[in-house]
Parts: structure tokens; sequence; C-alpha cells
């Protein structure tokens, strides 16, 4: 896909609405997330980020600029702090993923105290400039993935979503954290069904091609049952932030899996001879670091046994 047609599936995409993390329907939300991921990663990077952006605002009161594409650029970096002061925003910002491509964005700023701004990017060439060469990886490369830098941006009052310290405290961080991993679920669906299109019927193909199916089947199960649980706990955050990890690292698992028996299946071939599937192959295994890996885990474990404590 290129960037101009992948630009426009996701205007598409995001013309129709999307239910919110704990509207009774936040299933069918973690289905629609799962079906962009299956269409396309590139797309569900894009895709996940405006309506996780659409939800943010909505739990903090406030509407999203109809027609507008928006962003969530949260990466913090020891070295690249972003600074609002005397009515500006100056500093950088890593992983600023839709850079070019989104109208809007929710940055998050750390200094002088924790704020999330609403930043309208249109008119700003001058003060916002972008700096995609360090992305190295041709993964993703139509999502623009950069480095930020802000030139004194004028901001007011009324670009402050929340209060602060607001991105994170508030429950939807948790729930929307699930986002992305349905995204993952759905890109390792698409190598699924690409395998199932196959036509290697050896005995080890059969046995992968079983296993990687069961991943799927898992994944969704897992969503769904994360979603009925959002729906009728939606401000417990110690409940959130246990669920949220617990199905990240089910999904980075299961997608893990499905990666190295795609690869055990079916060999090089596929994924140096067909663009598309290695295209694919490639980005859902960057996708899923957005995992933290042993590092989520032992922020599970720590919740967890305070639970059992308190």
């Amino acid at each position: 896909m290129t960037r101009e047609a992948l630009i426009a599936r996701v205007h598409e995409v995001v013309a129709e609405p999307i239910p919110l993390p704990g509207s009774g329907q936040t299933a069918e939300r973690h289905q629609r997330l799962f079906d962009v991921g299956r269409e396309d990663l590139s797309l569900a990077r894009l895709v996940e980020a405006h309506w996780d952006a659409v939800a943010i605002l909505a739990e903090s009161g406030r509407e999203p600029e109809r027609g507008a594409l928006y962003g969530v650029w949260a990466a913090e970096a020891s070295d690249k702090v972003l600074r609002m002061e005397g009515g500006f925003l100056s500093g950088k910002k890593p992983f600023c993923s839709g850079a070019g491509i989104v109208d809007r964005a929710l940055v998050t700023a750390k200094e002088p105290e924790a704020r999330l701004l609403d930043v309208d990017l249109r008119g700003c060439d001058r003060r916002v400039c972008f700096d995609d060469s360090a992305w190295k990886a041709s993964a993703f490369a139509e999502t623009k993935t950069s480095e930020a830098t802000f030139d004194a941006v004028p901001v007011k009052n009324s670009h402050v979503v929340g209060e602060t310290g607001f991105y994170l405290a508030r429950p939807g961080f948790w729930h929307g954290a699930c986002g992305p991993a349905a995204c993952w679920a759905g890109g390792a669906a698409g190598l699924v069904q690409w395998a199932l299109e196959q036509e290697r019927h050896d005995p080890h193909t059969l046995a992968h091609l079983g296993a990687m199916s069961a991943a799927v089947w898992s994944m969704q199960a897992v969503l769904r049952s994360a979603g009925a649980e959002i729906d009728a706990a939606w401000e417990d955050v110690e409940a959130a932030q246990i669920r949220a990890l617990a199905v990240r690292h089910v999904i980075e698992q299961a997608c893990t899996d499905v990666l190295r028996r795609l690869a055990r299946a079916y060999g090089p071939h596929p994924l140096a001879m067909d663009e598309a599937i290695g295209r694919r192959y490639q980005e859902l295994d960057l996708y899923v670091r957005q995992s933290h890996a042993e590092r989520d885990l032992e922020a599970l474990g720590r919740l967890l046994r305070k639970v059992k404590v308190t």
C-alpha cells in the first residue's frame, strides 16, 4: 500500500464510529481493532492511535474535531523532554507515528508538570519539525514514525486536556492499552489466513497450521472476555492495569508463537519472496515489541502480590 493509499484508507476507516471503552460494547471495539490489524498493520497503527485519541478526549469531556485525523504522541525519553512554559511548548518528542499525516496530536509534556495537550499541527510547519532519519526498518515506513521538535509552539489553556497527570492516572489508560494488542492479534490472523490458503498438506505444516489457528481463536476469546470485564468495572484502575498487562502478555506470546510457527512451516520463501507477507511478518514482529516483556510481567506480579496481601 502506497502512502497515499494508506492515508485515504485511514480516513475511510475512522469515518465509521467505534464504541468507546466501557460503553457496553468494548468487545465490539476490540473486534474492530482486530479486523483493521488483519487488513493491514500500518493501517492499524494509525487507526488505533486515532481511535485512542477520540477515547481520551471523551474521557476528559471533550469532543474531537470533526474530520480531523488524530495521533497520540506519549512516548518519553530521558534526553528528549517537552516543556510547556510561558504559553509555549518546546523540546523534543520521540516515536511520533503519523508525523506529517495526522492533523492533530495529543502530546504529553513532562515539564514543569505532567500535562496532556491537544496540538493542532496544521499551520505549525515552522514551529514543529519532523526527522524520520533514525527509523531504519522497512516495517512501518509509510507511517512516518519520527522525532518531533517543537520550537515555541503557542499553547493556550484550552489546549490542555484534563488535570495534571490525567493521561496516566485515568482508568482509560489501561483500557486503551488493550487496543494495540487487538491489532497485534489481527496481524497474526492475517498471517494465518495466508497459511490457510496455501497448498501444502504435509503433516508438519498441518500441525503448525492447527496450532496457529488455535492461537488466533484464543486471542479473540481473550479480547472478548477483556471487553466484557471492562464494561462491568470501568472505574477500577487496579483491575484495569492487571487485565491490560495480562491481555498484552497473552497476545504477545500467541503472536510470537504464530511468527515462529509460520517460518518453521513455510521456510524463508514467503518472507523473502512474497512482499505482502514479508512486510506483515516484519511489522507484527516489531509491533509486539510495544509489549515491555519481562518488565510488564514484573509489574503484573507486583500488582497481584499487592492484591493478595490487601
